[in-house]
């Protein structure tokens, strides 16, 4: 009987310190939220891991990097406040008001979050898969993500403002100006999105071109408005989503899916060098085995066209030109080179001369697509044909450096000194 007393003394007591009795209620209720935390961060999210971990067809570093299920446990201990702080007493109703009003928005923001997570682990997913190089939709969730964060921002303020979320839509309504202009980009960079994946313009992985804005490498990531290209030299180059729609580029995608990549080169020829061959030439150059079929085929072909011609002026005859042989040559020369491929396109052709010279240009592709070995086949095709080409009798054309003018300033000076001395010792 006396315990019972000594409680009822004891509440007696409390009554007369109403905050005391308010302190120790919101102590229990901010012990029951940490517990209800406690219990369904360690017991329950734990829990489904496991469980998850269990599931074959769950990617476990995917769930590890991306908390869902932590993140939706933060409303446990949000409900219970959100509950719990009308029972405390003594509390203005202003100040319970408020809390709720904050533990609302605060369970209206980890939803939020939560989905926003959720649809992180679905791009995590997606893009494991083969087919998501060529259709990312990292964009298309960055939009779902900016609707979640808006329509989530609206109902925080409707619950402040105590109105739900179509009156203040309608608030908006007038504002409708004043957001096109604010989301003009994101606008912009959603049509972008749309039209790069319909169009299948660029995808990641793609190696692009885009002089305007200093880029030239891969495309390493894809978003609603931004395109990252990491270029050759290691820096990286943000492009507008909508740049690449608006702008022109380069995409390089049909090379590495042909497997062959061009050479187009030219090299000028000093035309003061090309001349008919000699018998003495032709002989010489027979010795190069490359042009055995070459002169076989020539002789013949040449004696049936300058049948015509009997008796009459050499110059109407048709005869071989060291230019024509050496092209001849080159031809031969790419269709036995390891590197070249033999299933595209291959050519030597004169171009349009120029006071540079006559440009002899190579066209053909590589076998190989990786940038060193396309130009290790470019540059041994080129240093034997440089090596070569006096073997023609053919010259390459060279502006003159000062030590040519230099040269010739010399040879003058010893002409003019020679002259000299003949005519001292002829008078």
């Amino acid at each position: 009987m006396d315990k019972f007393n000594f409680i009822q003394d004891f509440r007696d007591w409390v009554d007369q310190f109403s905050w005391l009795e308010m302190l120790g209620s919101l102590t229990i209720l901010l012990v029951f939220a940490v517990i209800a935390n406690f219990i369904a961060k360690k017991v329950v999210v734990s829990g489904l891991r496991r469980l998850l971990s269990k599931v074959k067809f769950v990617n476990k570093e995917i769930f590890e990097q991306h908390s869902v299920i932590r993140r939706i446990a933060n409303i446990v201990p949000a409900t219970v406040i959100l509950n719990g702080i009308a029972s405390v007493p003594h509390l203005p109703t202003k100040i319970i008001t408020l809390v709720q009003m904050a533990a609302q928005a605060f369970i209206l923001l980890t939803i939020a979050l939560t989905i926003s997570e959720s649809l992180n682990v679905f791009n995590a997913v997606y893009k494991r898969n083969p087919k998501s190089r060529n259709k990312p939709i990292k964009g298309y969730l960055q939009l779902v993500k900016l609707i979640i964060y808006v329509v989530c921002g609206l109902m925080i303020i409707g619950t402040f403002l105590k109105k739900d979320v179509f009156t203040i839509l309608a608030g908006f309504g007038a504002m409708a100006a004043v957001l096109m202009l604010v989301f003009q980009n994101t606008i912009l960079s959603v049509v972008a999105s749309v039209q790069i994946s319909s169009y299948d313009m660029v995808r990641i992985g793609d190696w692009i071109e885009m002089p305007s804005l200093n880029a030239d490498g891969t495309v390493m990531d894809m978003s609603l408005h931004t395109v990252t290209v990491e270029n050759f030299d290691k820096t990286f180059t943000t492009i507008p989503t909508n740049k690449l729609v608006t702008d022109t580029f380069k995409n390089w995608r049909g090379m590495s899916e042909a497997g062959v990549r061009r050479i187009k080169r030219s090299m000028y020829i000093d035309q003061n060098s090309i001349h008919f061959l000699e018998q003495n030439e032709i002989e010489k150059l027979k010795a190069i085995l490359l042009l055995n079929p070459y002169f076989e085929e020539k002789q013949i072909e040449l004696a049936s066209f300058n049948q015509q011609f009997e008796n009459q002026s050499v110059y109407n005859m048709r005869q071989l030109t060291n230019i024509g042989t050496f092209r001849a040559y080159i031809d031969f020369y790419l269709q036995h080179f390891p590197g070249i491929s033999q299933q595209s396109t291959l050519m030597v052709r004169q171009l349009q001369p120029t006071s540079e010279g006559l440009p002899l240009e190579i066209y053909c592709f590589t076998s190989t697509t990786a940038w060193t070995e396309y130009e290790a086949i470019q540059s041994d095709v080129f240093d034997h044909l440089l090596a070569i080409i006096p073997a023609f009798g053919l010259k390459l054309y060279q502006a003159p450096s000062g030590l040519d003018l230099r040269s010739l300033s010399n040879q003058a000076e010893v002409t003019n000194q020679a002259l000299l001395e003949k005519a001292e010792h002829s008078s």
